[in-house]
């Protein structure tokens, strides 16, 4: 049997799955959410999630991967056949949000290439982002297609290179370069005249927006900016050592996904609210694309050196995309290679030409295929529902029965223990088989109930 792929070290680990971690959603969520729910109220919810919910999911994924040396779909199968499906569905994630995550990888890159250009002006104009990805403009450089493609292409190169030359080198070189560019920017924005209002909404708790909503917003925002439930993390667990320690790794990951957000945060808030003349309404109303690409750019361009901290800003934001894009290929590759038997080589490029094809409706969704809808949503808001807000928390849910319940917390509980000690044991038993499903059944309705206009968060 082929020997599997591994990180070179512990570090090498950390990183890569701290780089999958750390995404999209860091950077137009969570400042979002935080605005929106008293701040320093909403950041103090969300670290006792970390360390609690997020933490009990993402070491069973860790965990999980690492025993069976094995992609999600053999994985689920071998802990139990009945359960089988559940990493068929897991499985089937990663391929759904990879072509459309890509089209918005190459968004940021071709902004990023307009604040080099120097057009950070035309840029933060309001129609240049619906008139970009709706393919009003003239010009090869004007076509979302193009910078797709490149995106994808960049992608699928890191993971033809392996896991270690590949996976684990790009995201030790991405990931300490992103820290630097989120603490740099941080502080050019917190220094700009009225930011320190902004500072303050942030940082300083307000109860009065405190409610279960809040919860709900931070328990949906940790489980989905960690990676969870889309063989991910499960994925990066069976190409780690088994001498490393598993649960002081998993919390470096947590350090860095909620820092990274935190960072995001005092990036975006003070900057907007010092725009705004001290108001925070510009950003309680945006999250998303809206922030990212229409407020964002005006921000930037409205104060000294805006052009290069604009560009300084978007080739952050590509990097946590473009590592989070690397983790999501590479677990469909290391599905392909384990099913398929196919070698690395071939399992990348039939996986990259596969994003390509399926990227293509969310590209062309709010453009030439606008008027076509599903559940009365773009093909990239479909896909992103469907995936994020249906599947993931099923699958989430599925895990936390199947170790809960049916196999036992003791199979992840002895796979920690074998690398270190499990310190936080009492804590994870009662968290995996009562707490977090209830949890996790909380997300999916309220996801579900916000797609139906019941409620909003």
């Amino acid at each position: 049997m082929k020997e599997r792929s591994s990180f070179t070290s512990r570090i090498g680990f950390v990183l890569a799955a701290a780089g999958s971690a750390v995404g999209l959603g860091n950077m137009w969520r969570f400042p979002y959410l935080a605005a929106k729910y008293g701040g320093g109220a909403f950041l103090i919810t969300y670290v006792l999630l970390a360390v609690t919910f997020g933490f009990t999911l993402m070491i069973t994924e860790v965990a999980m991967g690492r025993r069976t040396r094995m992609s999600c779909i053999e994985a689920f199968g071998s802990l139990n056949r009945r359960f089988a499906p559940l990493g068929w569905l897991a499985a089937l994630i990663p391929v759904i949000i990879a072509p459309y995550y890509c089209v918005i990888g190459g968004w940021v890159v071709k902004y990023f290439v307009e604040f080099i250009r120097g057009n950070g002006m035309a840029v933060s104009s309001d129609t240049y982002f619906g008139d970009f990805i709706s393919m009003a403009g003239s010009g090869i450089l004007e076509n979302p297609l193009l910078w797709f493609v490149i995106f994808v292409l960049l992608t699928a190169v890191v993971v033809l290179l392996g896991v270690d030359t590949g996976v684990e080198k790009a995201s030790s070189v991405m990931m300490p370069v992103l820290v630097l560019l989120s603490v740099g920017i941080s502080v050019y924005c917190m220094t700009l005249p009225g930011a320190a209002e902004g500072l303050k909404y942030y940082l300083l708790p307000d109860f009065a927006d405190f409610s279960l909503t809040t919860v709900l917003a931070a328990m949906g925002q940790l489980f989905y900016s960690m990676s969870l439930a889309m063989g991910i993390m499960i994925t990066y667990g069976s190409y780690m050592k088994k001498e490393d320690d598993l649960e002081s790794s998993v919390g470096q990951i947590e350090i860095f996904d909620t820092g990274i957000a935190f960072l995001a945060g005092l990036m975006i808030v003070p900057a907007v609210v010092a725009f705004n003349g001290g108001d925070a309404s510009l950003i309680q109303g945006k999250a998303g694309p809206g922030l990212m690409f229409g407020v964002l750019p005006k921000v930037f361009e409205s104060f000294p050196l805006g052009g290069a901290v604009g560009a300084m800003f978007f080739l952050l934001v590509f990097f946590a995309a473009l590592t989070s894009s690397i983790s999501l290929l590479e677990t469909v590759v290391s599905i392909l290679t384990d099913k398929m038997r196919l070698t690395r080589k071939k399992a990348t490029i039939l996986s990259t030409a596969g994003i390509l094809i399926l990227g293509i409706p969310s590209c062309l969704g709010y453009g030439p295929w606008g008027h076509i809808t599903v559940l009365k949503m773009q093909f990239l808001d479909f896909f992103d529902f469907i995936s994020n807000s249906v599947m993931m928390p099923i699958v989430a849910i599925g895990t936390c029965i199947l170790v809960g319940h049916v196999v036992g917390s003791r199979y992840i509980e002895e796979e920690v223990e074998s690398s270190g000690t499990f310190k936080r044991k009492k804590m994870y038993r009662i968290m995996i088989r009562y707490v977090a499903p209830v949890m996790l059944a909380a997300i999916l309705a309220g996801e579900v109930l916000k797609y139906f206009g019941i409620i909003s968060i």
